[in-house]
């Protein structure tokens, strides 16, 4: 995949919102209002998408994808381990097995081709569209978020609704790149997913006020 502006813009979205999630974590001394399931599908994701790591040639794909891993293995050591009693497990119900199914479906029925790799990868976009569920429906539950969980959110949003402008960008400017359907149309359902989300941090958070669901 080529290197431009939307992507590199996205990436280092994606890379901050782990750093802002960290931060969070080990400054409060606490993963109140962060989702566990969230966090194990989004490892799950990176396991299954990057199976290729040992075979990645560009220092840059190769640096991003040990830092998604070992990040992701450290938010969930820090959540299991070391600050488990400050986890909202009783919030946290989420039914994930049928995002598990959903993404496993998909990726057996439409995958790019039926090899092991093109398959897992398939499962670990459809996945990574719907990862997000469980922590969006905690923030549901509770009705408000802190600002830095707010700021967390935002971020891994942004991340994947830059690819948009980048496979748009990249299709006009590159004469034989071929659309990725199956990465558009689950990145594309990922931003839809995080639309009411947007909508209120941008009228809320970014004003300064604390991020609260409407009644």
């Amino acid at each position: 995949m080529g290197l431009n502006l939307f992507r590199v813009a996205g990436d280092l979205s994606h890379l901050a919102s782990i750093f802002i999630l960290l931060h969070k974590i080990v400054q409060l001394k606490s993963c109140s209002g962060i989702s566990f399931k969230s966090q194990v599908l989004y490892l799950l994701v990176y396991i299954t998408r990057y199976l290729d790591l040992p075979w990645t040639h560009s220092p840059y794909n190769f640096i991003f994808k040990v830092l998604f891993i070992s990040s992701q293995l450290y938010t969930i050591y820090l959540m299991a381990k070391e600050y488990r009693p400050t986890n909202d497990a009783g919030l946290d119900t989420f039914r994930v097995e049928y995002l598990l199914g959903f993404a496993a479906l998909l990726a057996v029925l439409f995958p790019v081709k039926y090899t092991v790799l093109e398959v897992f990868w398939a499962f670990s976009i459809w996945l990574e569209s719907v990862a997000i569920l469980p922590q969006l429906f905690m923030l549901q539950r509770t009705g408000e978020a802190e600002a830095i969980t707010a700021h967390y959110l935002f971020a891994l949003g942004a991340y994947r609704a830059l690819y948009i402008p980048n496979w748009v960008y990249r299709y006009m400017t590159e004469p034989h790149h071929k659309v990725d359907t199956i990465a558009v149309v689950a990145g594309v359902l990922q931003t839809v997913l995080y639309s009411d989300f947007f909508w209120i941090y941008y009228t809320k958070v970014m004003k300064g006020e604390k991020f609260k669901l409407p009644v």
